[in-house]
């Protein structure tokens, strides 16, 4: 496996990223299921419409994409979806050119900023401005319903529909429930994206030499990425030697030793806005792993496969739970704080929790085809010196499941 990959790759880099320019789906199939998924969400709860301020619930409706991480912290752009009627996205500047094509979109207007950065003491008069347009699009398309849902808002923006008379409710639920299950068409864009994804582990893994900085080795899969269609990526979760325990420590310019333990989280946003979230645990240099190296990667592998291995359609988060993997008392405290979760533009809903934390903080529901989830281990013992991460990407099929990330483990360690 790891030759193919390899072989693959190189492939790819003597040919350049022209196979990477077509779409490998119909993109307005896609787009058109997933706005049909938002309006589904909608009706079952009885909703006017959906107001979307969240730069990935607004690519999942429309989409439409402008300066995502930007407009992620500054109000600058939303997206109003009736149950029924036109979409309108409301642009940054009223720019149509950006959304040009795009099957889902019916009308773009410019949008009226009242966050404080565009608006500053204005901030009143523009938020009235704003809820006056909302009020407006709900009463033309809403047939007298005046329930909305809203993803983001500031608190004077609730306040100002409220007195007009909007009653509003939690967008996340709708959108998180609409992205849950995958058409066949996201599920070859996912598949892009991974493929991407695993070019990039494999430049890392090539780079992986005594002397490089962590930062250094992280910027081989953000520049991989990129190159290749790509868009962001959520975080830096990549630790070298004694970094690695506890877990989430962001990369750093710490320099990476022979024989360090080396984990990364990719959380990877590739080609067309697809997630591909899966991680990997190396040893740095040729030289042999330690025997406490090794007992680390064989509970996390252990972890992962007795994990992976019950999933189909028809179980239940809780049955998950109940079955999952017992992890060991000396890993316990240091564990990943989910078994799995969902994942599409980004990690999504569920996030399914250990047993002994279940009934606090986990929810039932039921795993259903064309869902797509990520089975998280780490393993790290409390006050120990390393700790391995690993995690696989998967799709819920019909009869079971499929293991949807490729990249090899590195098995050799056993």
């Amino acid at each position: 496996m790891t030759a193919v990959i390899r072989e693959g790759r190189v492939a790819a880099r003597q040919h350049g990223a022209m196979e990477y320019s077509q779409a490998p789906t119909d993109l307005d199939a896609v787009r058109m299921y997933r706005l049909g998924r938002v309006r589904e969400e909608l009706r079952k709860r009885d909703y006017a419409a959906i107001v979307l301020y969240d730069q990935l619930n607004t690519r999942y409706a429309t989409d439409a994409t402008d300066m995502q991480i930007w407009c992620s912290h500054n109000e600058n752009r939303f997206v109003f979806v009736p149950a029924e009627g036109p979409v309108v996205l409301f642009e940054y500047a009223g720019f149509e050119h950006l959304s040009e094509g795009l099957p889902g979109v019916d009308e773009v207007r410019p949008v009226t900023a009242w966050y404080y950065f565009g608006a500053g003491p204005r901030i009143h008069e523009k938020v009235g401005v704003w809820a006056d347009e909302i009020v407006d699009l709900v009463s033309r398309y809403g047939g007298g319903n005046k329930r909305v849902a809203i993803d983001r808002c500031g608190p004077l923006g609730v306040l100002e529909l409220t007195r007009r008379g909007i009653s509003i409710h939690d967008g996340f639920e709708v959108m998180e429930n609409a992205r849950e299950i995958k058409s066949p068409g996201e599920i070859a864009l996912m598949r892009h994206a991974i493929d991407v994804c695993e070019q990039g582990l494999e430049v890392m893994r090539q780079a992986l030499v005594p002397g490089i900085s962590e930062n250094a080795l992280w910027a081989k899969l953000h520049e991989r990425n990129i190159a290749l269609g790509g868009e962001w990526i959520e975080t830096r979760l990549l630790s070298s030697g004694p970094r690695t325990n506890p877990w989430f420590r962001e990369s750093s310019m710490r320099v990476i030793e022979k024989g360090d333990m080396v984990s990364v989280d990719t959380d990877l946003v590739g080609p067309y806005g697809y997630c591909c979230d899966i991680s990997r645990s190396w040893i740095c240099g040729d030289g042999k792993a330690s025997d406490e190296q090794r007992r680390l990667y064989a509970a996390a592998l252990e972890q992962i496969e007795h994990n992976t291995a019950m999933l189909k359609p028809g179980i239940t988060y809780r049955e998950i739970a109940e079955r999952a993997w017992k992890i060991p008392d000396e890993f316990y405290a240091n564990r990943y704080s989910c078994i799995l979760h969902g994942v599409g533009l980004c990690d999504e809903y569920p996030s399914i929790k250990h047993f002994g934390e279940f009934e606090l903080h986990g929810s039932d529901g039921v795993v259903l085809p064309g869902m797509t989830l990520c089975v998280e281990s780490y393993i790290g013992a409390s006050g120990g010196h390393e700790g391995v991460k690993l995690e696989e990407q998967i799709l819920i099929t019909e009869d079971g499941h499929e293991k949807l990330s490729r990249y090899p483990l590195q098995l050799e360690l056993l």
